[in-house]
């Protein structure tokens, strides 16, 4: 599968930290799982990709969360799919309008930092699984269910491993 397409991410910080990964390492890591999904479900890749990941504090994470979850308490990460409200449904939108877009991803700094710590696992790997799990959230994968779930860690755990990092839910 060709890997010949554009990815535009926009990066936002309200967290000034050297451990946020550099935006050229996220979209390598958003490259590599694009197209690991779209293998994965017999598709091909469309021409462009168009996302915006913002890495927030606790207070932010916890005020979307309650907002949109109903959760009152901080989070890892949290996605936002894009959804054009101006058609009935996705199969309405005539192709010339259909936007690249596929979202945002709200990345918790100091969450992924503890997280990390506490799991003893690399920090690097811990921001490179919570990019692409929040990605196939925007692709429509879930773990509210245990087969969703099973589906959606397998195609984290593969995309993971093409990056040479280890299996995170061993």
């Amino acid at each position: 599968m060709s890997d010949d397409f554009s990815l535009y991410l926009d990066l936002q910080t309200i967290v000034s930290s050297d451990s946020i990964p550099v935006q050229s390492k996220m979209e390598a890591w958003l490259r590599q799982a694009l197209i690991i999904e779209a293998e994965s479900v017999s598709l091909p890749l469309d021409d462009e990709y168009e996302l915006t990941i913002r890495v927030v504090d606790k207070e932010e994470i916890r005020a979307l969360n309650d907002t949109y979850r109903h959760i009152d308490k901080p989070t890892n990460v949290l996605s936002f799919p894009y959804e054009d409200l101006s058609f009935d449904s996705p199969m309405a939108i005539p192709l010339e309008v259909q936007l690249p877009l596929l979202g945002d991803i709200v990345i918790c700094h100091d969450i992924v930092i503890e997280e990390a710590a506490a799991q003893n696992k690399l920090l690097e790997a811990h921001w490179a699984h919570m990019v692409i799990h929040g990605l196939l959230h925007l692709k429509g994968y879930d773990h509210i269910e245990d087969d969703e779930a099973e589906i959606m860690e397998a195609l984290e755990v593969k995309i993971l491993q093409q990056l040479e990092i280890a299996n995170p839910y061993l």
